[in-house]
């Protein structure tokens, strides 16, 4: 009795194991759309706080759905797609014609689409005097050619000292073919190590100027802050949304082109309408199909939604009309 009594529990359990098996198994085949299930991505990392908040309010109104987001200098995002590791990456350029040609004859489908327009932002401590500066005199600084204040505008501040992120960063690679014809940064050119170490070293040193992408120093970098629920409800609703500001922390300096006397600010008007002379594009490429997780992803930052979050964060959105506003100093 005792034995037939085991081999009952024994078929009873492995009844409940199988039938597990097959429930967990058309889980994870119904988990595998584009409102469910995991992926992994690469991000160069100095939109690091746009794509955060992306992946926010996307895991929010999608619980089901689940973004890794690995960030990563730009090179090793076009790497880690190319060796074909990542499906999707974010990164400040398109593919070339020869990466998408590879990368097509590995992969059937490849989408390349551009999500925004990031201006690249100087910045200085508000002890320091300059207002404006010229995009020759940044060349001058970055170069060496210039190494003091004094040489810039009359002041008793000392030596320039020029903060990056990394001098191996896209956006370092961005002031070097801009402003330096791919030459070389001075001395006086310093890593920070992260983004926000550039804010931090700017806030302590009077010296200082830091280079960095207009997102991080905008007034709505509180929503990088927000619970994801909040930063959801902000940009799921009906209301429009409004642009973001300019941080009063640090002084955010207007540049002006070589020859001209008026200079501007990064505010998203003038990135929208050319008149802020240096800014980057962001593309979101990926190989991931239409009805998975990354392809549902990619639909979301690149639609109404994900437009949306971008213009909160202060740079402007590729494919989403703006209503233009006059904005004070």
């Amino acid at each position: 009795m005792k034995n037939t009594v085991n081999r009952f529990l024994t078929i009873v359990m492995a009844a409940l194991a199988i039938a597990g098996t097959q429930s967990c198994m058309r889980y994870e085949k119904k988990a595998n759309t584009s409102t469910s299930g995991t992926m992994t991505m690469v991000c160069d990392n100095t939109f690091e706080n746009i794509m955060n908040q992306e992946v926010d309010v996307f895991e929010y109104q999608y619980p089901d759905a689940h973004v890794l987001v690995r960030y990563a200098s730009q090179s090793e995002a076009i790497d880690s797609l190319m060796s074909l590791n990542t499906k999707t990456i974010v990164i400040a350029r398109d593919l070339t014609k020869d990466e998408m040609k590879y990368l097509k004859s590995k992969r059937s489908f490849v989408r390349s689409s551009k999500i925004a327009v990031d201006a690249v932002a100087f910045i200085v401590n508000p002890a320091n005097d300059v207002n404006k500066l010229m995009l020759k005199e940044l060349s001058q600084i970055l170069s060496g050619e210039t190494t003091e204040w004094n040489e810039v505008m009359p002041s008793k501040l000392g030596k320039i000292r020029v903060v990056l992120d990394n001098k191996g960063s896209s956006l370092a690679a961005y002031l070097r073919d801009s402003l330096l014809n791919g030459g070389k940064f001075a001395e006086n050119v310093y890593d920070a190590g992260s983004i926000p170490g550039v804010f931090e070293a700017v806030e302590k040193d009077k010296n200082a100027i830091g280079v960095l992408g207009v997102s991080w120093i905008t007034s709505d970098m509180d929503s990088a802050d927000m619970a994801p629920d909040q930063l959801a409800k902000s940009v799921l609703s009906d209301e429009p949304v409004q642009g973001a500001t300019l941080s009063r922390r640090v002084k955010v300096l207007p540049i002006c082109r070589n020859n001209e006397v008026t200079a501007y600010r990064p505010y998203q008007e003038n990135i929208f309408n050319g008149t802020y002379p240096l800014f980057r594009q962001i593309y979101m490429i990926t190989t991931a199909h239409s009805g998975t997780t990354g392809g549902g992803f990619y639909s979301f930052v690149t639609g109404d939604i994900g437009q949306k979050i971008i213009m909160k964060t202060g740079i402007m959105p590729a494919r989403m009309r703006i209503q233009v506003v006059q904005l004070g100093e």
